[in-house]
């Protein structure tokens, strides 16, 4: 009996939702719940491989710019496009796709959009990650 293929679509929101479980409510600390964690676990759900062994650990922004550089890096921007992933208008992002907003250099904040404009990311104001409605967006990159 042939195996049903998944639409795309189903395959985006299934992962995306299992993103926003793992990190939803999750405080901010570097080197485990952080945007470039959580868009790699995002990424990794979508079928993509992502390594961030080879980074190391960290645990502050001087440690995460280290570790950032040691992938040959100078932002997390720079580490998507060499994914392979195509840049994209932010307005066409759908349920899935990766955001760039303003952050802090050289870092950025990368979100995983979640429809109608919004993303789930990590905002100063918030405790942990959250659904945010972005006032401004940078970049954004088509997965699959």
């Amino acid at each position: 009996m042939k195996r049903a293929v998944k639409p795309e679509m189903m395959t985006r929101v299934a992962a995306t939702q299992a993103t926003v479980d793992r990190f939803k409510a999750r405080p901010f600390r570097y080197g485990s719940n952080d945007c470039a964690r959580m868009v790699a676990f995002h990424l990794k759900r979508l079928g993509l491989k992502v390594s961030l062994a080879k980074a190391g650990s960290y645990r502050s922004a001087l440690g995460a710019t280290r570790a950032l550089r040691r992938l040959g890096h100078d932002s997390l921007a720079d580490a998507l496009d060499t994914l392979g992933l195509t840049r994209i208008p932010p307005a066409a992002a759908m349920v899935g796709d990766i955001v760039e907003l303003p952050g802090e250099a050289p870092f950025g904040a990368l979100t995983v959009a979640v429809g109608n404009g919004r993303v789930l990311g990590f905002h100063q104001d918030l405790a942990g990650a959250d659904i945010l409605q972005p006032r401004e967006y940078l970049a954004a990159w088509r997965v699959i």
